[in-house]
C-alpha cells in the first residue's frame, strides 16, 4: 500500500478521500488554489501546495503544477477525485510518465470514454442498447444544427467531453436551436475546455439509474448494485438513493449485466459508474463516468464497501478486495446535496462568507468541504455538503434525510435546504412516480407559490437586529430605552413606536418593523404590517436563540454581515436586507432602469450598444458564475444609456452594469456615457 498520496481536488471530496487514507495509514497531501488558501480541505492534509490563481484554469487544471506538488511532497500516487482532471487521459499519462501512480482507470480507458459519442460506440459494440444518434461530436454550430434537425424534436444537446449535467440543454422547437447551441458550446468550453456537442433524442419521462462498477484491470470486474439519480434540476442531481426506487427485477438484472459487459470490454481498472436512462421496462446506455461519483456514499452505506479504499487497493496492485458473491444490499440510503443557491431566485448560485454552520448528528453521515468562515466563491461548484442517511426502508430513509435537513444550520449564504425538504415531501417522490423532469415541471407550475418570510420571522429578525445593535453600541443616547430598542417617542397609549425601528427588505417587499418597550416578562410587542404579536427572544447556551410567541417555542439562529441579516427557523433559511429608516423610497431600483448582476461572476459578453433602442426582455449582458451562464436583460422598453460591463471583467453581486433609460429621457443616449 502507498505511504503518501496527493489528492488533486478540493472541497468535500478531498476531505472524504483524506479520511480513508488516514484510516489505512496513508499520509494525505493536498493542493489548493489562491481562493482556497484558507479553505477546509488544506487543513485536513499533512501538507498542501498552492497551485496558482483562483480560477480552476489557473490552479486545479494545471497538470504540471499538480505533478510538481506530488514530487515536492514525496507522494507516490495521485487521486484525482471527481471533476477537474479526473477524466483527463493526458493527466493520467503525465502522472505515469512522472513515475507516479494514477489512482483511476488507464489513460486508454479514459480516452475511449472521454467523449460521449465514443462511449456510446463502446456500449453498442458490447451489445448494450443505446439511443439513436449522438455518436458524432462536433464543435461546428451548423453541423450540430443539421444533426438536430435530422432527428425528431425534442432533442438533447450534450457536451461530448463533459459530465455532471453541465451544458446540457433540451430543444423542443427548431427556433430554439441556434440560441441553445451557442449557450451549450460556451458552457462546454468553459467547464471542459471543449465545445463539441452531441445530439440525441430526448426521452420525456425517463428515470436516471446508474450502476457502480469496479475492476482490477486484469479481467475481474464486479458491480456494487445500482443507484437512483432521477431527481434532478436542469440535469443536476439533487437527491440520490441506493438501491434504486422500485424497479422490475428483470430490468434490474439487465442493468447490472449490461454494466458488467461494458466493464469487461474495457478491461476496466478502478471504480466507475455506468449510467442508464430507464423508461417503463426499457433502458438505454447514457455514459460511463470513469471516476469516483459525487453520490458514491449511498452505495457505501448499503453495501458496507469503502469505494475509496477499493480504488486505492486496486491502484496499489492488490486487486479487488471484495468478490461479487460477497456484495449484498442492506436497507436503503438517501443522499441530499446541500448547495449554495437561492431556490426563490431561479436557483441562482449564492456566494459569500459562511458565518455559522452546524450539521445534525444521530447517525447522519455528513460529507462537507466548508466550515464557519469559509468563503463560497463564484469560481467553483455550488456544492457545500452532502447529507447521507441509512435506514431499514426507503420511507424511513426519506423521513430521516428530511429531518437532517431541518436540523442543518448554514447562515451567511443562501442554501437549497428548505427546497430539498419540500421536494422530499412530494407525492411523486414518496411513491417513486418521478422522472428526470419532475422538478422542472413542478417549478414551472403557475400555481406554485413563492416562499415568503412569515411575519413572525420578520418580527423576530427585527427584534434581534435591534438587540444586536444595542449590544454593539450600549450608549445609544436619547434613543435608548428599557434595555433594548423601545422608543421614547410613543403615540399616545399605543404600545409600539409611532415610527419604524427598522426596515427589513425581503425581495421586493419592505417590511416596517415597529417595536414596543420590553416588559418585565421579557416579551416585546412587535408589529409587522398589520400583524402585531408579543415576542420573546432568549439566547441559548452554546449559541442559537429561542423564540417564544403565542405559547409556541421555536429554535432560531441569526447572523449578520454588513446590512445583510441571515435567519434560520424550522429548517428554512432567509436572507433579509436591513435598511435605515426613511430609506424606503430608495429601497429598490425598480423603474430606475439599472441592470445589476445577480451574483458575483465574470462578464462573458455584451449584446447592445449605447443609444440602442431596447424592448423589455432584450439581452444586454451575459455573465457566468459557478459554471452557469446567466442573462441580464432589459426590464422595460427604453434606450441603453450606460454600459459599464466589459468581457472578461470580474464583478461583485449587485454591480450596476448597464442603465436603460426611457426613450424620451434627457440622458437617454449621453455622448459621454461610461463604457
Amino acid at each position: 500500500m502507498f505511504r503518501r498520496i496527493l489528492i488533486a481536488n478540493r472541497g468535500e471530496i478531498a476531505c472524504r478521500i483524506a479520511r480513508t487514507c488516514r484510516r489505512l495509514g496513508i499520509a494525505p497531501v493536498g493542493v489548493h488554489s489562491g481562493a482556497d488558501r484558507d479553505a477546509l480541505h488544506p487543513s485536513v492534509m499533512d501538507a498542501s501546495i498552492g497551485l496558482g490563481g483562483a480560477s480552476a484554469a489557473d490552479s486545479y487544471l494545471r497538470i504540471d503544477a499538480v505533478i510538481d506538488a506530488a514530487r515536492r511532497t514525496g507522494a507516490q500516487a495521485i487521486h484525482p477525485g471527481y471533476g477537474f482532471l479526473a477524466e483527463n487521459p493526458a493527466f493520467a499519462e503525465a502522472v505515469e510518465s512522472a513515475g507516479l501512480v494514477f489512482i483511476g482507470p488507464t489513460a486508454d480507458t479514459l480516452r475511449r470514454l472521454g467523449h460521449k459519442g465514443q462511449a456510446k460506440a463502446e456500449a453498442r459494440a458490447a451489445g448494450v442498447p443505446v439511443l439513436g444518434g449522438g455518436e458524432d461530436a462536433s464543435a461546428d454550430a451548423d453541423a450540430v444544427t443539421q444533426r438536430a434537425l435530422g432527428l425528431t424534436l425534442p432533442v438533447l444537446l450534450k457536451p461530448a467531453a463533459g459530465g455532471g449535467g453541465k451544458g446540457m440543454h433540451v430543444v423542443r422547437q427548431a427556433s430554439e436551436l441556434s440560441g441553445a447551441i451557442g449557450t451549450a458550446m460556451r458552457e462546454a468550453r468553459s467547464a471542459f475546455g471543449d465545445a463539441a456537442l452531441i445530439v440525441e433524442p430526448y426521452v420525456e419521462r425517463g428515470r436516471h439509474v446508474e450502476v457502480q462498477i469496479a475492476g482490477d484491470g486484469r479481467g475481474e470486474v464486479i458491480h456494487l448494485f445500482e443507484r437512483e439519480c432521477t431527481l434532478q434540476r436542469r440535469h443536476q442531481k439533487l437527491i440520490e438513493e441506493a438501491p434504486a426506487a422500485p424497479l422490475p427485477s428483470r430490468l434490474r438484472e439487465e442493468l447490472l449485466d449490461d454494466a458488467l459487459r461494458i466493464a469487461r470490454r474495457l478491461d476496466y481498472r478502478g471504480v466507475g459508474t455506468v449510467e442508464f436512462l430507464v423508461a417503463g421496462d426499457r433502458h438505454w446506455f447514457l455514459e460511463v463516468n470513469p471516476r469516483l461519483q459525487v453520490e458514491h456514499p449511498v452505495t457505501e452505506e448499503v453495501t458496507g464497501v469503502d469505494i475509496v479504499e477499493l480504488m486505492l487497493r486496486v491502484a496499489a496492485g492488490e486487486g479487488l478486495s471484495v468478490r461479487q458473491a460477497d456484495v449484498r444490499v442492506r436497507g436503503h440510503a438517501v443522499e441530499a446535496r446541500l448547495c449554495a443557491e437561492d431556490a426563490e431566485r431561479d436557483f441562482l448560485p449564492a456566494t459569500g462568507s459562511i458565518e455559522q454552520i452546524a450539521f445534525p448528528g444521530g447517525g447522519v453521515r455528513v460529507e462537507s468541504g466548508v466550515r464557519a468562515g469559509s468563503e463560497v466563491t463564484s469560481h467553483y461548484d455550488s456544492l457545500l455538503a452532502k447529507l447521507v442517511v441509512h435506514a431499514a426502508t426507503r420511507d424511513e430513509a426519506l423521513d430521516r434525510v428530511q429531518a437532517a435537513l431541518a436540523q442543518t444550520r448554514v447562515l451567511g449564504v443562501t442554501t437549497n435546504a428548505d427546497f430539498l425538504r419540500r421536494l422530499l415531501a412530494r407525492a411523486e417522490v414518496r411513491d417513486a412516480s418521478f422522472h428526470t423532469r419532475s422538478i422542472d415541471e413542478w417549478l414551472a407550475r403557475p400555481d406554485r407559490t413563492a416562499q415568503v418570510v412569515p411575519p413572525a420571522i420578520v418580527a423576530a429578525a427585527g427584534l434581534w437586529w435591534m438587540l444586536d445593535e444595542r449590544a454593539r453600541a450600549p450608549d445609544c443616547g436619547a434613543w435608548s430605552a428599557a434595555d433594548a430598542t423601545g422608543w421614547l417617542m410613543h403615540a399616545g397609549d399605543d404600545p409600539v413606536s409611532a415610527v419604524p425601528a427598522v426596515l427589513l427588505r425581503d425581495g421586493t417587499t419592505v417590511h416596517e418593523v415597529h417595536l414596543g418597550i420590553p416588559g418585565p416578562d421579557g416579551f416585546t410587542t412587535v408589529q409587522v404590517g398589520d400583524t402585531r404579536l408579543r415576542l420573546a427572544l432568549r439566547a441559548q447556551p452554546g449559541g442559537g436563540w429561542q423564540g417564544e410567541q403565542g405559547g409556541e417555542v421555536q429554535t432560531l439562529a441569526f447572523a449578520r454581515r454588513g446590512t445583510n441579516l441571515f435567519v434560520q427557523a424550522g429548517g428554512a433559511g432567509h436572507q433579509i436586507e436591513v435598511q435605515p429608516y426613511l430609506a424606503r423610497a430608495a429601497a429598490g431600483s425598480a423603474g430606475s432602469g439599472e441592470l445589476r448582476t445577480p451574483m458575483m461572476g465574470t462578464i462573458l459578453a455584451t449584446h447592445a450598444e449605447l443609444g440602442q433602442a431596447l424592448r423589455a426582455g432584450d439581452l444586454v449582458v451575459t455573465m457566468e458564475s459557478m459554471k452557469m451562464e446567466m442573462k441580464i436583460c432589459a426590464e422595460h422598453d427604453g434606450v441603453l444609456a450606460s454600459l459599464s460591463a466589459v468581457a472578461g471583467q470580474t464583478v461583485e453581486r449587485g454591480r450596476v452594469v448597464a442603465v436603460v433609460a426611457a426613450a424620451d429621457a434627457p440622458d437617454a443616449a449621453p455622448a459621454d456615457a461610461a463604457t
